[in-house]
């Protein structure tokens, strides 16, 4: 399975697009919505349960809601992501990515979970959706069965409006990068040189597989030790450990500013 995803300026279209893509079949499991506080109910008719009351900024990583009709229609999870704030979860998929994202599902959303298939949860670009619901923006993502489906889906939520994945990255990695360059350079490196690399171990600590882990050293071995095989002419070690240590530092001040919020 490969995941599409389309960045939408706003919850209409992300909701017109996914209406779109079930109309060519796709069932529930493999379509996910995720949207920055609560489903526009005008829009969307999928009642939900309270399990606690929104607004409670310090319960960072509870649930505040959770999924009408478990026995078949699709899984709506509303939870508070560290470093996000409240979402809105629609799909298996998206329960998947919520609790990746660290937030908790609750145990009638686990249930579901445990038995869906989760191959091609796209743990690698979980910040990219995370940044793109900090600054208010909505989430398409849909399962392909191979890169033709795939190309259909991309064309479908480009005719849509969507901003792809790819672009949204690099919109995050321009809000982040003079800052970054300052930083780099005040250690005497050449930010120009080592951007590539600096930017891979950056990348790789906001990765949800690594940060969920508090010593990930093994894995920054081995992955440099990947990238020397890659590039023998290049010296990529320091750089991505360098890079490594600024984005774990943002992610865990993300998660700081949350908590005290």
């Amino acid at each position: 399975m490969k995941a599409v995803t389309g960045v939408f300026s706003s919850q209409s279209y992300a909701q017109r697009a996914l209406t779109q893509l079930r109309g060519l079949g796709l069932t529930e499991d493999l379509l996910t919505l995720l949207v920055p506080g609560g489903i526009d109910t005008h829009e969307e008719t999928i009642p939900t349960a309270s399990a606690e009351q929104p607004g409670m900024g310090k319960a960072i990583g509870a649930l505040v809601g959770a999924a009408a009709g478990l026995s078949g229609g699709p899984l709506l999870v509303a939870a508070l992501i560290p470093g996000v704030g409240p979402i809105t979860a629609i799909g298996l998929l998206g329960g998947a990515v919520v609790a990746a994202a660290g937030a908790s599902v609750g145990a009638a959303a686990g249930g579901r979970l445990e038995n869906a298939v989760t191959e091609g949860l796209p743990e690698d670009e979980i910040f990219v959706y995370e940044d793109a619901l900090r600054k208010g923006r909505s989430v398409v993502i849909a399962l392909a069965e191979d890169n033709v489906e795939a190309s259909l889906f991309r064309e479908l939520l480009t005719a849509e409006g969507a901003e792809s994945i790819d672009a949204a990255r690099e919109q995050w990695w321009i809000g982040l990068r003079s800052a970054e360059q300052e930083h780099y350079s005040k250690h005497g490196r050449n930010f120009g040189n080592d951007e590539e690399f600096y930017r891979r171990g950056f990348e790789f600590a906001l990765d949800a597989r690594t940060r969920r882990k508090e010593d990930a050293l093994p894995e920054v071995a081995a992955k440099i030790e990947e990238l020397k095989r890659l590039y023998p002419s290049i010296e990529v070690a320091e750089p991505f450990r360098r890079g490594f240590e600024r984005g774990r530092n943002h992610h865990q001040q993300l998660w700081s500013e949350s908590k005290a919020a």
